[in-house]
């Protein structure tokens, strides 16, 4: 059966997975803001607020800290921050958020199958169910939210449908390249590991700041570049901040194929968000894709528990063999 760290790996992917879907709404909730913009602003409230918590414990940080992890921590905060939320703000503005969670949502699939040959992950073959039930929710959903564009014509819906491609991408390497740095650190806690990439993070948007604000500006009320602040600050500090330190621990009580199918959880609330900002309730196909996706990941943990039996059992009959021939009569 599962351990206590497994569920409790759970129970923090389920609530990294709420706070994250909140990201799927700003873009939404600022429209008159470029994703450049909405990038750079939460990134940079990332990072300070980064700096203020890391500063207790920067004495303590910075000795276990090597040139190749800070090249880690580059590329991670490029891969998984940076260019991620470029993307995804794209890809709200212009194909909706069904539909950006639609493509996101297929981050259990590829996070799963690119950690497949780690320790502790279960064969692919015990993992195609969950693959499976994944993938045929994703379609319940893209049946109807591609079906016919929710903002403007075709052609944005399509650039919207390669941002969102862009972010499955950018994150499926953040999620893999993260998981294996956290194995690979033990002297590093995972809320510091968090409060690292928000630094590094925050130093990139300083440069990307340079073409969001001072290059393009736009034309904007001092009311409304007050909203924008507030708004990306609190989006950095719940969901990079709060967010990002749930993710990590959950990383290390967890195996990355089981930590890819906890990615669902981002997509149902980016999903109940949307609902809610749309005043509706899901149609009949949402409610089979939700269904599905949940599945999905109880058909993992089910392949991952199957695994540790089997485990354990082949240990208990070597164990037996051993004394079988150590005390032979």
């Amino acid at each position: 059966m599962l351990t206590r760290n497994h569920w409790l790996g759970i129970g923090a992917s389920i609530l990294a997975g709420a706070f994250w879907g909140l990201v799927f709404l700003t873009p939404e909730l600022t429209r008159g803001f470029s994703p450049l913009q909405l990038s750079a602003g939460r990134y940079l409230a990332y990072g300070l607020v980064a700096a203020v918590l890391l500063a207790p414990s920067w004495r303590r940080v910075r000795p276990m800290l090597g040139w190749r992890d800070w090249r880690t921590l580059a590329w991670l905060s490029f891969a998984g921050n940076i260019i991620y939320y470029v993307f995804l703000a794209n890809a709200v503005q212009l194909g909706g958020v069904a539909m950006t969670s639609l493509i996101i949502g297929l981050l259990p699939v590829t996070v799963t199958l690119a950690g497949r040959r780690d320790v502790d992950a279960a064969p692919l073959l015990r993992l195609l169910p969950s693959l499976a039930l994944g993938i045929a929710g994703l379609v319940c959903i893209s049946w109807q939210s591609l079906s016919a564009p929710r903002h403007g014509t075709m052609q944005a819906a399509l650039i919207g449908l390669l941002c969102a491609t862009g972010s499955l991408v950018s994150w499926t390497l953040y999620a893999v390249g993260n998981s294996r740095a956290l194995a690979r650190l033990k002297g590093v806690s995972a809320n510091d590991w968090s409060l690292l990439v928000g630094l590094v993070t925050g130093l990139q948007a300083l440069l990307l700041a340079v073409p969001a604000f001072i290059l393009h500006p736009g034309t904007h009320a001092t009311s409304s570049w007050l909203y924008f602040a507030g708004l990306v600050t609190t989006v950095a500090i719940l969901c990079s901040v709060v967010g990002n330190a749930l993710w990590n621990h959950a990383s290390r009580l967890l195996p990355l194929t089981m930590t890819g199918q906890m990615i669902v959880f981002e997509t149902l609330f980016a999903l109940l968000y949307g609902f809610i900002w749309e005043q509706r309730l899901p149609t009949g196909l949402e409610w089979l894709a939700m269904a599905l996706l949940i599945a999905g990941v109880l058909s993992c943990a089910s392949a991952h528990r199957e695994r540790k039996i089997n485990r354990q059992a082949g240990a208990a009959a070597t164990t037996a063999s051993a004394g079988q021939g150590a005390h032979p009569g």
